[in-house]
This record gives structure tokens, C-alpha cells and sequence, in this order.
């Protein structure tokens, strides 16, 4: 199969499979539609074996990545960390819901950052919920932090996102390099959304806390922190030295796993459940069908679009296109597309397209994976995000964080070089 009836097939199937990924029908995983989409496809001829073959030799160790981060993040859960932080904000917030929104923004910026946008989504938000609901604080505007800080602040690190990690791929940096050229956008970013998340929900800020009945703060797992400090450490090293940082996330995985089993804290089972397998055969199996498309007449299309070169108007028009592009179709297929057409055009390129396939995302409920399962999460607090208030902060936080982090991004390409 090829020509439109090729490009027909995929399009149909890239919609069924994230319209399957966002309701989720009968509880479904995502790959439960998105690997048989795969296997359509290739077995139509809408991708040949071997072009399916090297999109999978191609995300294979960004998945790999994904995994090991997926289970340091939930072995450091275990150890506690994620309660000791609970423990830390309810004790220095004081009974002041701006505190709390203070250093909701800082744990969820640095969370993110180190252990991906999943961890600060699965984990810290329900911390956020008990944290607040201790205070008597209302909960939006630090739950409402955690969701958008999960796609802002998940720009600085390769590791923070897997859109980070397909962006690492294409556009030829290093570990540090790619942190460095971002440090600037990543707080450029999160200083505009607290601006506007402290505006926007200022009557629920204003309505007060209480301080908790006990000062006593927890005390920090301390072999996790180190443990993640030295896993950060070794993705540095090993860019360095020219090895995938894979294995740097593997190793910290690895030391966490063998502690928590020989102290029966956890299972060979429980480790692998950790490490979202079904969610990995998604990834690779939209990794295909978008490729199927792409190869059948969007990349001819949206080619077209792509604005050449590395100035300011070209690095806001390759972020725009990409928010709306992530807001249209989800964010990982997004950046999946519109990689190779940036790519050529040079590391800033490829950075701009990352800054609009994160950002973006706080737009709609499907602009990422990580808000769908947010809303899931707020839901089993028995609490409910109204679409319009969710849409009207998005329109007044996006296009703000989106420009400031540009305009941060060209002046960081302007004094590092790309």
C-alpha cells in the first residue's frame, strides 16, 4: 500500500490511537489499540519492515531511558522521599497558602527536572493534595502547579521528558551543552507561570490556611538523594565519554532495586510494573504509526511550514508551530514529526520545536500524555478540573511562558552558540 490510501490508513489510526489514549475505553492500556495500529501498518506495506525496523532501533534507547527512569522515580518513593517533601512544604509554608504555592514551584520544578514530568504527575501530586488538605488550604492552585509544571519545567534536563530525549537524538548536543542552552528558558518559563498561576487563583490564596499542628519536619532518605545526585552525576560523565546516558539511569535504578530487595520493600514484580511496560509499547508503537504518516505526506506538508534558519522569528514561529501542532495531535507525536524537519536547520531548531512541544501542552487536557493522567489523578481526590477555567488559564499562561522562553533560548544560542 502506498499514495493517499497509505496516508488515509495511517491518519485513521493515529487518531484511533490517541483518541484511545485519552478515554481509555474499559480501562484499556494505551497500548491496547496502539500496537495493533503497528502491526496494520506494517503488515499494509503503510511502513515497510525495514523503515519500521529502524524507527524501533531508533527509540529503543530512549525507551530503555524512560524505564530506568520510571523506576528510580517510584524507588524513591518507596524510600520516602516524596512524604518527606509532603512534610517539608506543610511545616515551611507557616500557614500561608503563597508559601506553599512557592515551594509547590520549587519541588515540582526540581522534581521534574531530575526525575521526569511522570514523577512530579504520579507522585508528587497527590503528596500536593494531602499537603493542602493538612493546611486547610485550597487545593487548585498547587495541584493546577503540578500539571503545568510537569510540561514547563520539564525543558532543562535531557531526562526530564521523553519528547527531551527524542530532542537529544536529533539535535546532536551533549548532556551539559543541552542543559546549558536551556537553564535559561527553563527559568524564564516557570517564572512567568508562577507570575500568572499567583494571579489567576488569587481569591484561593487569599482564603488562607492554617499552620500544622506539628513543626517537626522529616527527615530525608539519604541514601535516595545521593543516589539520584550520583545517577545525575554519571548522566554527565557518561556525555562526556560518549556513552548513552542509559546507563547512568540504569545503574542508579539498579543500586535502588538490589537495596529494596534485599530489605523486602518491594518485588522483581513490582519492579517491572514500575517501569510501565505497556506505556513503553505505546510510545514505540505511535513511533511507528507517526512515522507511517509522516512518510505518506504530512513531513511534505508540514515542511512547507517549518521556518528556516535559527534568528528570533524563525525560533518563535518553529515554537508556535509545534504548541499547536502538540495541542492537535498530542505533544509526542508532535515532536516525532517535526524533528527531522528541524533538524537540518541546527540545534536551536531543534530546542525551539522542544520548547513548543512542552509548553504547549497546558493549552488543552490533550496536548500530552502527562495532563490526561492528571486529570485522572484529581478525579480520584473526588475533585473535578472545569474545562473552561483549565483553557482560559492555558491561554494566558502559554503564549506568555512560550515567548519569554524563546526569546531566553536565543539569547542563550547567542552567547553559548548552538
Amino acid at each position: 500500500m502506498s499514495g493517499p490510501a497509505a496516508e488515509a490508513l495511517s491518519a485513521v489510526l493515529l487518531v484511533l490511537v490517541l483518541g484511545c489514549a485519552v478515554v481509555r475505553p474499559w480501562g484499556l492500556p494505551e497500548a491496547a489499540v496502539a500496537v495493533p495500529a503497528a502491526a496494520v501498518v506494517i503488515a499494509t506495506g503503510a511502513i515497510p519492515l525495514h523503515d519500521a525496523r529502524a524507527e524501533a532501533q531508533q527509540l529503543g534507547p530512549v525507551i530503555g531511558f524512560l524505564a530506568a527512569v520510571l523506576v528510580l522515580a517510584q524507588l524513591c518513593d518507596e524510600e520516602g522521599l516524596f512524604t518527606a517533601c509532603g512534610g517539608w512544604m506543610a511545616s515551611a509554608a507557616g500557614g500561608s497558602p503563597y508559601r506553599l504555592l512557592g515551594q509547590v514551584f520549587a519541588l515540582a520544578s526540581v522534581i521534574t527536572a531530575v526525575l521526569s514530568l511522570d514523577a512530579t504527575i504520579v507522585l508528587l501530586t497527590p503528596v500536593v493534595f494531602a499537603t493542602a488538605a493538612r493546611l486547610g488550604a485550597r487545593p487548585k492552585p498547587h495541584v493546577y502547579a503540578c500539571t503545568h509544571l510537569s510540561n514547563t519545567a520539564s525543558l532543562l534536563l535531557p531526562v526530564s521528558n521523553l519528547t527531551n530525549l527524542l530532542a537529544l537524538a536529533a539535535s546532536g548536543l551533549s548532556f551539559t551543552r543541552f542543559a546549558a542552552l536551556m537553564a535559561l528558558p527553563w527559568l524564564a518559563a516557570i517564572g512567568v507561570e508562577y507570575v500568572v498561576l499567583r494571579r489567576f487563583f488569587g481569591t484561593d490564596l487569599a482564603a488562607g490556611a492554617k499552620a500544622p499542628e506539628t513543626a517537626e519536619r522529616p527527615r530525608l532518605p539519604r541514601f535516595a538523594l545521593v543516589t539520584v545526585g550520583c545517577t545525575l552525576a554519571g548522566f554527565v560523565a557518561a556525555s562526556l565519554v560518549g556513552v548513552n546516558p542509559a546507563w547512568a539511569a540504569f545503574a542508579g535504578a539498579a543500586v535502588l532495586a538490589v537495596r529494596a530487595l534485599l530489605r523486602r520493600r518491594t518485588t522483581p514484580r513490582a519492579l517491572v510494573r514500575s517501569a510501565a511496560v505497556p506505556f513503553l509499547a505505546f510510545v514505540l508503537a505511535l513511533g511507528i504509526v507517526v512515522r507511517a504518516l509522516v512518510d505518506h505526506g504530512l513531513g511534505s506538508a508540514l515542511g512547507h511550514a517549518v521556518p528556516g534558519g535559527t534568528g528570533l522569528p524563525a525560533l518563535l514561529g518553529l515554537a508556535a508551530l509545534a504548541a499547536v501542532l502538540a495541542n492537535l495531535i498530542n505533544n509526542l507525536p508532535a515532536v516525532l514529526v517535526l524533528l527531522p524537519l528541524a533538524a537540518p536547520n541546527g540545534a536551536g531548531a531543534v530546542l525551539a520545536v522542544l520548547l513548543g512541544v512542552n509548553i504547549g501542552p497546558n493549552l488543552t487536557y490533550a496536548g500530552s500524555l502527562a495532563t490526561l493522567l492528571w486529570r485522572r489523578i484529581v478525579r480520584a481526590h473526588e475533585a473535578e478540573v472545569d474545562l473552561g477555567e483549565f483553557t482560559r488559564l492555558g491561554a494566558i499562561a502559554v503564549p506568555a511562558s512560550l515567548v519569554v522562553a524563546v526569546v531566553a533560548l536565543w539569547l542563550s544560542l547567542t552567547v553559548i552558540g548552538g
